[in-house]
């Protein structure tokens, strides 16, 4: 079967990040809504500033501001509305991040400079620094792209400023130095913090589309599979009773996983129905095992596989049902499973198919081969019975008669019983069978029968002076090469071709769609397929991933966490629909969680920095920093202690504590959202805690009320007013902090995110500053006002990240339901798979199934041939007798329901271990056959000492032995008294798999006709074996019985001796 994980692509597989699929999957799911989102809040953002640009100021004075803001505010309305309305814009997304960057730009240094001589270094840093971020978080552009903007809008802010500053400001140089300085550690915090940001969101959209790949794939796969395992199925069964079937091996699978008794009661199930009105036909390959003799392993499995693949097309021609095949013998059925009234018809007309066919084949190679068949008509029992090696068969007192027809036929001619005579009417004609002639039960029944005279004989004889088939040039061939050759040409499928050559599972009208579509390999197999059938169906399958991806894609873009359309999530909350998700989802272990306290930690070092370079440095500045540093530390410490701590974990036994500690950070909630709160929360207070004390001092603390009059190191009291700016500054740091946690809880980021921006705007609009207008310019622009710019910022922040920490949690819960799903998907593709293999083994031997179903499967015949194999033949004769047809028993249902129990019963003991070696091959109506070493690769049998190479003939003689104990035992509950009559041979033997529409695996062989000789000559509640076998049981330590020489159909007289059952008991004893 295949191995577990077959059909999933590794991270080295042909799917790459530069996929056209992946681009457009990206697209959807991230570039498209980003941007939209970042254009609505810029046009709010807009309207904003016009609004209160009406309110405040006068239009006239800043003309060139209100411009720059209604051209921006227009041309983002006109993005916003085509990328709402068509989707063919992806390809002008880069173009429109551009421009978007372009416009920003625009109306920062419109904001600068729109008056002379009016210029400030702290000016606009915050609307920079959102740039900054945005281009990183919401534009459409790559890793690299979003790196060379970021950094030129930078360096732009800080070049442009540093040179009109200095040729315009009468502040000292070291003033300048510090404001530039705590300019660049803003900038540089706010790029690096949107790098991470941008690398978690690529590595966890690139995540989410191999998942979701993945999950589509099994999707696919378990289709396949479903259909192949219909198809199984319906190889060995009709589908009358195949479901009925099914159901049993998933409850049964069920019942092994929860270790539930097997059954319930004290029968096993049985699955026969009784039919009426069938006709039944035996058809035997006369002189085929002296032809079969000759013949290689594959020339064989060849020959039979063509010779009855052409019969399962006549079959199906003729509306009949092939039963089974039993070595060059083939039966089957007309009017199963639904009736039909011209049954006798069908079946005379395809003995006579099948003669005409075998004609062919002899005029054409010279090969002197023909076909007997017999048909009778009347009542069958069909279905399955035992647990084991499943094939559909037929019983009943008619069935048994159509097997003599057979065998009294005439080669070359159908004969047929009066029965099936009075429903042929005069379809045909007929002349005098004789069958009482040829067969001793015909005569004793007094049994009819006829010889059907086929119409195209008399063609034959009018068309006799034409040419006939020249065959003498080929007659230096072997017969068999000239039979394999002559038969190969009518091409009959290979076994098992409806499984390998896997079939699109999309609809036909999918593939009528005109575009193009791409390939998303399944898995390198590691070989080059040669076959241009695998590799079309190969690509339909591709196609029809491509297909379920880009209606996935679809899905998503029609689907987003502002609207409440979703199967799987529960409104705007995003809250699973599907119970215990949601708590999934909340318990789920986050792998980035440590980096996100390193970036933290690197936003506290830069609010610290900006502080010394602008802040008084106070006592209370360094005391309020160093606690919180002691925190971060600390909280990092935990984080890391376990790569740490390693090597000094053997000396300090308790540091083995912290790096068990350590270790849970990322996979326990109730510890990781401590230390994400304490740390988020440390840093928004930190930002703003000086600030406060300051605010707090006494009046006489500097001779003024006025925050803006006490002393500062910049030694001038207007431009001592940029500190509350920049605290400004470093509390929207604070929040860039809080937005690294990406994977933390949405609503614990609102929560901190609302607490901090309230109390924020209340201490920065309580400040006590009586003269607003501290620049003395009453037309000086709002913007540049340092507290109505504090409040806008605050605002546009907190606006921006509650909604793209909205967005990054959409995307977390995405990629939870996919990953659920594919759990899910996986579990339901390896129940398939489970269901499939015991399906296969009920088909094929575990080794040959890996041949055909593997992960490296074959497309080639199955043959091979063993030197020494044991084969058994173990009937119930006296079944025969036991089996009447009446109302008492439903006809003879009640007789099938025993033989099936002692046929399960028979095959329950091959689960036992000592019996692993052995082989169920089929039944026989009574008959059980079974052999062991078949699964030994062959060649290997003489690389192994004598004891070990026959140890499997010993082996068989036990499990004939415990047939006879079990037999036993049902004897003693249904107080019968059968017996079994056993006959064992060993030696070479061939074995394949024929049949293209009902697989079978069989094997063939002087050795197997022996076999069967020896149990249908043998004694009751004997073990018959040849002289051959008797010498190596006698080595393995078994007594053996002469019997002495007997007849033997087609061999002659043959010595034969009877193991000594009770010996062998003791025998088998020691063994185990």
């Amino acid at each position: 079967m295949p191995a577990k994980g077959k059909y999933f692509f590794n991270e080295n597989d042909d799917c790459r990040i530069s996929d056209p699929l992946y681009e457009k999957y990206r697209y959807t799911s991230q570039q498209h809504p980003l941007l939209l989102l970042l254009l609505f809040i810029a046009i709010i953002f807009w309207t904003t500033l016009i609004i209160i640009f009406f309110v405040t100021d006068d239009a006239h004075y800043h003309l060139a501001f209100i411009t720059a803001v209604c051209a921006a505010l227009v041309i983002f309305a006109v993005m916003y509305l085509l990328l709402c309305i068509e989707s063919l814009f992806r390809r002008w997304l880069t173009l429109f991040g551009v421009m978007i960057w372009i416009c920003f730009l625009i109306v920062a240094y419109v904001s600068l400079f729109e008056r002379e001589n009016d210029y400030q270094l702290w000016e606009q840093v915050p609307f920079f620094l959102f740039i900054i971020f945005t281009v990183y978080t919401m534009l459409p552009f790559g890793m690299r792209g979003a790196v060379i903007i970021s950094v030129l809008s930078a360096l732009s802010h800080i070049i442009v400023l540093s040179v009109v500053v200095s040729m315009n400001s009468q502040e000292n140089k070291e003033s300048i130095l510090f404001q530039l300085l705590a300019n660049a550690v803003i900038f540089l915090c706010g790029n690096l913090m949107g790098a991470f940001h941008k690398r978690q969101m690529q590595v966890a959209s690139w995540d989410l589309y191999r998942y979701t790949l993945k999950c589509i794939q099994v999707r696919m796969k378990l289709k396949i599979e479903k259909r192949q395992q219909e198809s199984l199925l319906l190889s060995i069964l009709p589908a009358h009773i195949s479901m009925e079937m099914k159901l049993a091996i998933i409850e049964r699978l069920k019942e092994t996983n929860d270790n539930r008794q097997m059954h319930d009661n004290n029968f096993h199930s049985l699955y026969v129905k009784r039919h009426q009105n069938v006709s039944i036909l035996y058809a035997d390959i006369v002189g085929f095992t002296r032809l079969a003799s000759d013949c290689s392993p594959k020339e064989l499995v060849v020959m039979l596989n063509e010779l009855f693949g052409k019969f399962d097309q006549i079959a199906k021609e003729n509306e009949c049902m092939r039963i089974k095949i039993l070595g060059d013998c083939y039966y089957c059925v007309s009017g199963l499973p639904v009736s039909l009234p011209v049954h006798a018809r069908n079946c005379v007309k395809m003995g006579l198919d099948m003669c005409e066919a075998i004609k062919q084949v002899r005029e054409a190679t010279g090969v002197d081969i023909n076909m007997r068949v017999g048909i009778h008509s009347g009542n069958v029992l069909c279905g399955v019975i035992g647990l084991r090696k499943w094939q559909y068969d037929v019983w009943s007192h008619d069935v048994s008669l159509a097997n003599r027809m057979e065998s009294a036929g005439v080669p070359g001619r159908v004969h047929i019983t009066e029965a099936t005579l009075n429903h042929l009417g005069k379809a045909y004609e007929v002349e005098e069978g004789n069958g009482h002639l040829r067969d001793p039960y015909l005569e004793s029944m007094n049994i009819k029968t006829y010889l059907v005279v086929d119409p195209r004989s008399k063609q034959c004889l009018s068309n006799n002076h034409l040419p006939k088939t020249r065959v003498n040039d080929g007659l230096k061939m072997r017969a068999s090469v000239r039979m394999t050759r002559y038969l190969e040409s009518w091409g009959a499928a290979r076994p098992f071709a409806h499984l390998n050559h896997r079939e699109s599972v999309s609809s036909d009208s999918s593939s009528s769609q005109g575009r193009r579509r791409k390939e998303i390999p399944l898995c390198s197999t590691g070989r080059q397929r040669t076959s241009d059938r695998n590799s079309s169906q190969k690509g339909r399958i591709e196609e029809d991933i491509y297909d379920e991806m880009m209606s996935t894609i679809e899905g998503l873009s029609s689907t987003n966490p502002w609207c409440g359309r979703s199967d799987d999530f529960y409104g705007f909350s995003l809250i699973f629909a599907e119970p215990g998700l949601e708590k999934e989802y909340r318990t789920i272990p986050i792998l980035k969680l440590k980096s996100y306290f390193l970036c933290a930690s690197f936003v506290f070092l830069c609010i610290f920095l900006i502080q010394m370079f602008i802040m008084p440095k106070t006592a209370k500045l360094g005391i309020s920093f160093g606690i919180v540093a002691v925190i971060i530390v600390l909280i990092l410490f935990v984080c890391f202690a376990e790569k740490c701590m390693k090597c000094c974990s053997e000396q300090w036994p308790f540091l083995h504590h912290l790096c068990a500690i350590s270790e849970k950070v990322e996979t326990m909630p109730l510890l990781r959202l401590p230390l994400a709160v304490i740390t988020i929360g440390a840093l928004l207070v930190i930002a703003i805690f000086n600030l406060t004390t300051e605010k707090n001092k006494p009046a006489n603390f500097t001779g003024s009320n006025d925050l803006c009059a006490t002393t500062y190191p910049f030694g001038n009291t207007t431009n001592s007013c940029i500190e509350e700016t920049y605290y400004a500054y470093c509390c929207i740091l604070g929040f860039i902090a809080c937005s690294v946690f990406l994977q933390m809880s949405f609503e614990l980021k609102v929560l901190l995110l609302s607490i901090a921006v309230t109390v924020y705007l209340i201490i920065f609009n309580t400040l006590q500053h009586k003269n607003l207008n501290f620049y003395g310019n009453s037309t000086r622009l709002f913007i540049k006002e340092p507290r109505i710019m504090t409040n806008l910022y605050l605002v546009l922040f907190y606006i921006t990240l509650i909604l793209l920490a909205k967005q990054i949690d959409y995307y977390c819960r995405l990629d939870c339901l996919w990953k659920n799903k594919f759990k899910k998907e996986h579990e339901q593709f390896e129940t398939m798979e489970n269901v499939n293999r015991l399906l296969l083994e009920n088909v094929l031997p575990a080794h040959v199934a890996a041949y055909f179903i593997g992960e490296k499967r074959n497309e080639d015949w199955y043959h091979q041939s063993y030197d020494c194999v044991c084969v058994m033949f173990a009937s119930v004769p006296d079944f025969k007798v036991f089996y009447t047809e009446c109302d008492v028993n439903k006809e003879g249902l009640e007789c099938l329901r025993l033989l099936n129990e002692i046929i399960a019963d028979f095959d329950e003991l091959l689960l036992k271990p000592k019996f692993s070696g052995v082989e169920k091959i089929k039944t026989i109506g009574s008959t059980y056959m079974a052999a062991a070493g078949l699964s030994v690769t062959p060649g290997q049998e003489n690389n192994q000492d004598k004891e070990r190479q026959h140890a499997h003939i010993g082996i068989m003689v036990e499990y004939g032995i415990a047939l006879m104990s079990k037999l036993d035992g049902i004897n003693r509950h249904s107080f019968n008294n059968f017996r079994l009559r056993i006959g064992i041979n060993h030696g070479p033997v061939i074995a394949g798999v024929i049949g293209a529409r009902k697989p079978q695996y069989d094997i063939w062989g002087n050795t197997v006709n022996v076999a069967s000789r020896m149990e249908s000559t043998g004694e009751l509640g004997k073990i018959q074996v040849t002289e051959e076998t008797s010498k190596i049981l006698q080595e393995l330590g078994y007594s053996c019985e002469c019997r002495g020489l007997i007849n033997v159909k087609g061999k002659g007289e043959l010595r034969t001796y009877f193991v000594c059952t009770e010996t062998a008991k003791f025998q088998g004893m020691a063994l185990n």
